[in-house]
């Protein structure tokens, strides 16, 4: 470390991925693949601009913002050591899932979600959205136990980190204007996000309808799980495409899985993307549950269960990577960290090197689908940054050291 002035710190032997820097042409650096390398210069508590690599060298550092986690299901999480026999797809880990909430109670969910977002926090994330199943057996439009749980969880750590809650209503169930009505006033009470599950329902549309006329009355965004499967008759994703052009929605929307693009023929894709760019929607890929889940068969299946990365990304459309399930009916491995859901992500959908590039998908561009400014590297309060001993993106992504604060390497020189 070497001091420029009382109020300067500086950061040697730092790399900075291109991806992360708002100004480039201002931020200095000499290039070094997909980064900028030099010392990071700190003023006044906000990292500024990388000067000249000094002449004490030090252990190299890859600097990012704080992580984004856009999907998970913290009320999920770690039970699926209850289940002794979860086989097949995504409706035999829904009714797996189901059965397993007689464990519900609140500590039980407490103690479970803690836990999640304890390692998301340690992963290096400042903001999360979870989705919670909605409804109770002998009221199913009403707030869950578990929606109860982690709203006083959100409230317990946000001066940690951003949780923002969707519940998971059902298409078919929000059908009904009332209900969605209803539903949706609760959740602006307590600052949620519009959640909806669809798959195949008989009244998806109308569902889809209300959730966007319910979203814009109660000023909400929307989060849809979709196609979550490799169906053809799958039609969510341009139903809510079309409703979203047609409503003239503002609010970001954030359409998880899409799996069923996989089946489109290149002129019915071309389509849809171009719907896609014009209702702004962002597109959640999430491997670790879509490859566990989906293309199942005898032996050993044939199909990825992802979305179309690639495609997606080509068009413009705004592609982001969450991690989902975390030892649960529908993903019994994993933990809550967003580099290793990217790290997947890029084995699976073969994401190639540069990896920098990629890191958006999990931080400036996963900020903006949840709704929130993005944090780029130049100008952003330290308490925004992370560090990783590495010399390269791809020693991050390899999950070679886990993130640090970057206050640390100052020992207290500066809060």
């Amino acid at each position: 470390m070497i001091a420029q002035e009382p109020a300067d710190l500086v950061l040697p032997n730092a790399r900075v991925p291109v991806s992360m820097i708002a100004r480039l042409d201002k931020f200095g650096g000499a290039r070094d693949q997909d980064c900028v390398h030099g010392d990071l210069l700190i003023r006044n508590g906000r990292a500024e601009r990388l000067i000249p690599t000094g002449p004490t060298g030090g252990s190299p550092w890859v600097v990012l913002p704080k992580l984004t986690e856009c999907h998970v299901h913290l009320d999920k999480c770690y039970t699926i050591s209850r289940m002794c026999d979860v086989r097949d797809g995504l409706q035999a880990a829904i009714a797996a899932q189901a059965a397993d909430r007689v464990h519900w109670t609140q500590s039980d969910i407490r103690s479970r979600a803690m836990r999640g977002l304890e390692e998301l926090i340690s992963s290096g994330c400042v903001s999360v959205r979870s989705h919670v199943d909605w409804g109770r057996d002998d009221s199913p439009n009403a707030p869950s136990l578990a929606w109860s749980v982690l709203g006083e969880l959100a409230q317990e750590c946000s001066d940690r980190v951003t949780l923002q809650l969707a519940p998971l209503t059902d298409a078919e169930q929000i059908a009904d204007p009332a209900v969605a009505d209803a539903i949706a006033r609760e959740i602006a009470s307590n600052g949620g996000v519009f959640g909806v599950f669809v798959f195949d329902q008989a009244n998806r549309r109308m569902g889809i309808r209300q959730a966007f006329e319910a979203a814009d009355r109660h000023g909400l965004a929307l989060d849809f799980h979709v196609d979550e499967g490799l169906d053809d008759e799958l039609d969510g994703l341009e139903v809510i495409a079309d409703l979203a052009i047609e409503t003239g929605f503002q609010g970001p929307v954030l359409c998880g899985h899409a799996c069923h693009l996989m089946n489109l023929d290149p002129e019915a894709l071309k389509k849809l993307t171009e719907k896609l760019l014009r209702s702004n929607i962002f597109v959640a890929s999430l491997p670790a549950t879509n490859l566990f889940l989906q293309g199942r068969a005898d032996g050993t299946p044939d199909r990825r269960g992802l979305t179309r990365i690639h495609e997606l990304r080509a068009a413009g459309v705004p592609v982001v990577v969450g991690t989902d399930n975390v030892q649960d009916a529908f993903c019994p491995l994993g933990r809550h960290d967003p580099r290793q859901s990217l790290a997947l992500a890029v084995l699976a959908a073969h994401l190639d090197p540069p990896f920098g590039t990629h890191f958006p998908m999990i931080t400036t561009s996963a900020r903006k689908a949840l709704g929130l400014a993005p944090n780029h590297i130049d100008g952003a309060v330290i308490g925004d940054l992370i560090m990783f001993g590495a010399a390269s993106t791809s020693e991050v992504l390899a999950g070679v050291s886990p993130p640090v604060r970057i206050s640390a390497a100052f020992q207290g020189e500066f809060a």
